[in-house]
C-alpha cells in the first residue's frame, strides 16, 4: 500500500488502491492459523462503548498475527476520573502501545486524537460518523458473492441518519459504482442523506426499494429512538421490517445482511436471519480477516 497508511480514521480517507489492498489482503489473512507477523507489537483496544463483534474481531485479529492486547474501558480507568482523551491517547502510547483501537460516542474523536498521538489509530466507530472497518468488511463479504460492486443495487434499510455504517458504506460502495438506497421512516432517512454520496439515493417505500435489489442490509432501530416519532413500534414492524416476503421482491440470488447487534422481531425476522440468503454469520467471520489486514498494513508488516 503506498503511500503507507499512518491511520484508519474514515473511508473518505481512503484512496481506492488501498481500500482494494486492504480487501486484497483481507481475502488472504486466515484467522484460523496463527501467525508472527505482529510479533512484538501492543495493540491497545479503546472501548469508550460497549461492543462485541467490533472488539473481540480486532482482539482475535490482533493475537492471531501474533501480537498482543491491552483493554482500556471507563470504569476500568483514570478515563472514570475524568482524565481527558487526549491525556488517555498519550498514556497508553507512551506505556508502549504500537497502535490504538478506538471506539467513542463522539463524532470525530478519532480524528482528534490522531492529531495528537503519533501512533496508528485506527477507528471502530465515532458517535453517527464514520465505521471503516465495518465498511471494509461489508465490502469483503459483498464480492464474495458478487463479481463486482459495480452496478448493485444495495437497499440499506432502518434508522440511517444515526447509523456510522450507513454512511461508511454508502461512501465506499458509491466509490466502486454500487447504486445505494437509503430506505426507512422520514424521521430516519432525511432526503438530505442522498446527498452523502454519488449514487445515493433515499426512500420511504421498503417494497420499492427492494425491487430487483442485489443486497439488503438491515441496520439496528432501537425502540427507544421510535419515541415521539410519527411511527411506532408496531408501524416499523408493519412497514420496514425485512420479512420473507419481502425479500423475494429482491433478486433471487440478493444477500442479506446486517451489521449487528440484530434484533430479531424488529428490523428482520429469525426466518431471515437465519435463512439461505443471509451473511450475517459470514460478516462476523469476515471482520476478523479484516482487521488483520487493517492491522498488519498500519504496522507496516503487510506483504
Amino acid at each position: 500500500m503506498k503511500p503507507q497508511l499512518r491511520s484508519l480514521l474514515g473511508i473518505e480517507q481512503l484512496t481506492t488502491a488501498q481500500i482494494e489492498s486492504i480487501l486484497a489482503l483481507a481475502r488472504r489473512m486466515d484467522p484460523s492459523r496463527p501467525s508472527q507477523l505482529l510479533r512484538g507489537k501492543r495493540v491497545a483496544l479503546l472501548f469508550y462503548e460497549s461492543s462485541t463483534r467490533t472488539r473481540t474481531s480486532f482482539e482475535f485479529a490482533a493475537k492471531t498475527l501474533g501480537a498482543t492486547t491491552t483493554l482500556v474501558t471507563p470504569v476500568s480507568s483514570s478515563i472514570e476520573k475524568g482524565e481527558s482523551l487526549i491525556d488517555t491517547g498519550w498514556t497508553v502510547a507512551n506505556l508502549g502501545a504500537d497502535a490504538i483501537v478506538m471506539r467513542h460516542a463522539n463524532s470525530g474523536a478519532a480524528y482528534l486524537l490522531a492529531r495528537y498521538v503519533r501512533v496508528p489509530i485506527v477507528n471502530a466507530g465515532d458517535g453517527m460518523h464514520q465505521h471503516p472497518s465495518q465498511a471494509l468488511l461489508d465490502a469483503l463479504t459483498i464480492t464474495n458473492h458478487k463479481k463486482r460492486l459495480q452496478g448493485l443495487r444495495v437497499v440499506i434499510v432502518g434508522d440511517v441518519y444515526h447509523s456510522r455504517v450507513a454512511r461508511s458504506n454508502a461512501q465506499l460502495l458509491s466509490r466502486f459504482g454500487a447504486d445505494i438506497v437509503f430506505c426507512g421512516a422520514p424521521d430516519f432517512v432525511p432526503e438530505i442523506s442522498a446527498s452523502l454520496a454519488p449514487g445515493v439515493a433515499a426512500c420511504h417505500d421498503l417494497n420499492a426499494a427492494l425491487q430487483g435489489a442485489d443486497v439488503v442490509m438491515a441496520l439496528r432501530v432501537q425502540k427507544e429512538r421510535l419515541a415521539g416519532k410519527d411511527i411506532s413500534v408496531e408501524d416499523y414492524i408493519a412497514n420496514y421490517q425485512v420479512t420473507p416476503q419481502r425479500m423475494k421482491l429482491a433478486k433471487p440470488d440478493a444477500i442479506l445482511m446486517h451489521p449487528g447487534p440484530v434484533i430479531r422481531g424488529m428490523e428482520l425476522t429469525s426466518e431471515v436471519a437465519d435463512g439461505p440468503q443471509s451473511c450475517i454469520h459470514e460478516q462476523v467471520r469476515n471482520g476478523v480477516k479484516t482487521r488483520m489486514a487493517i492491522l498488519a498494513m498500519l504496522l507496516g508488516a503487510a506483504r
